[in-house]
């Protein structure tokens, strides 16, 4: 028997298309976790916007919530097309992907400023501590002493942004792994109730260049 949710849906209407990362890449369970959320919350689809910045983490919303609004932003600036879309579209529900790389280099301005203006959106970073997208290169959020498959140790002192938030006065800030399940979809589901500024670093496995038992962010 086909479960429904509270609004008479099944769960394959907040499905996407077929994800196209690396086979056992943490993001693709954080979609899957999004799409639980969403339909355990009953969350009409057409009343999501995803939004999204650049980086292997911003390819995932074409990964679920197939029928829900979408804007794939440039790099860092996916906090201010938000809060244009959030000022004119104060129904719809925001759910926003983006990678370490994306919030806490090019767009940490605009993640400090979003917090501060308290935007009504559920902010996700899905954090493997490397730049997927460019060959692996250590991001500002791994921790000193974690190695690659390939290259160097990293010597430098992480950026850690669930701390940054808290400091920043983020109501909402909670940090959980990718392959937690049970715990990812609590905390998203709590997240999509709060209302205003919700941040959730995701620690999200790199299979590729990262996944080694050197490195901090494997899943070792």
């Amino acid at each position: 028997m086909v479960k429904l949710n509270v609004i008479d849906l099944e769960k394959s209407e907040y499905k996407g298309g077929k994800s196209s990362l690396c086979p056992g890449c943490g993001h693709d369970q954080i979609s899957n976790v999004i799409i639980q959320a969403a339909w355990e919350n009953g969350l009409p689809p057409e009343g999501i916007a995803k939004m999204s910045g650049i980086g292997c983490s911003s390819k995932t919303p074409a990964y679920f919530l197939g029928k829900s609004h979408g804007f794939n932003t440039v790099h860092g600036r996916m906090p201010s097309v938000t809060t244009g879309a959030n000022m004119v579209n104060k129904d719809l529900t925001f759910i926003a992907v983006s990678g370490d790389g994306d919030t806490a280099s090019i767009g940490i301005g605009q993640f400090v400023h979003a917090i501060r203006r308290n935007l009504n959106m559920v902010y996700i970073i899905e954090n493997n501590g490397v730049y997927g997208l460019t060959k692996g290169q250590y991001s500002a959020t791994v921790e000193k002493g974690s190695k690659k498959k390939k290259g160097a140790v990293n010597t430098q002192n992480p950026i850690d942004l669930c701390a940054m938030a808290l400091n920043l006065g983020c109501g909402f800030v909670a940090r959980s792994f990718s392959g937690s399940k049970k715990q990812l979809t609590a905390l998203l589901r709590a997240a999509i109730s709060h209302k205003g500024m919700a941040v959730i670093d995701v620690i999200s496995p790199c299979v590729t260049f990262a996944n080694n038992d050197e490195s901090y962010r494997s899943y070792n």
